[in-house]
């Protein structure tokens, strides 16, 4: 059975918990963001308001059991950098996904490391969870570097996945397993 209540996780100098009030500015900063409105369902506007309905959406995803999405707060400064949720519209079947972004000012500091190593620690300690995945654009190397770091392999390319905009996009899987790769992921080195 998946927790009913939002965990609060954490691993080096990052806290994952729900979004709150105070992550407002965060959304707003990336409504104008190329890629993150495309993908999320971060609004294209920057008005409070629009940032109000977007945590309302957030929280309301583990009422409604699709999963769960944590802001990413760097410990240092108690400000949310990002966004990573574990999704389980497939948990039926042993497997749950995850997705995240940080926004740009706050890349490559070691905030996803950490968030998704934090993330991925917990979800493979459910007894639901058998397999977590990832997509990743195979041009977004920085997204598949982390998830290279935090012990998840690359299983293929995935020829016209997803619809991105406009376009459909080709895609590499990622996935990690509870036992298998839990040494790889204990074998990540520090920032």
């Amino acid at each position: 059975m998946l927790p009913q209540v939002m965990p609060t996780l954490s691993h080096q100098g990052v806290q994952l918990r729900a979004f709150e009030e105070q992550d407002v500015p965060l959304i707003q900063s990336v409504a104008d963001d190329d890629l993150i409105p495309l993908i999320t369902t971060v609004p294209r506007e920057s008005t409070r308001a629009a940032a109000m309905a977007y945590i309302a959406r957030q929280h309301e995803r583990l009422r409604s059991g699709v999963g769960y999405s944590f802001a990413i707060v760097d410990t240092r400064t108690d400000h949310a950098v990002g966004q990573i949720g574990l999704w389980v519209h497939n948990i039926h079947e042993g497997r749950a996904s995850t997705g995240y972004w940080i926004a740009a000012p706050h890349r490559r500091r070691g905030h996803l490391v950490a968030a998704l190593t934090a993330l991925t620690d917990w979800a493979l300690r459910l007894d639901d969870v058998h397999r977590l995945e990832l997509h990743v654009e195979p041009w977004n190397q920085g997204s598949w570097r982390a998830a290279e770091r935090c012990g998840y392999l690359r299983e293929g390319l995935l020829r016209s996945w997803q619809q991105v905009g406009t376009q459909r996009r080709d895609m590499y899987v990622y996935s990690a397993l509870p036992h298998r790769d839990a040494r790889r992921r204990t074998e990540i080195p520090s920032d």
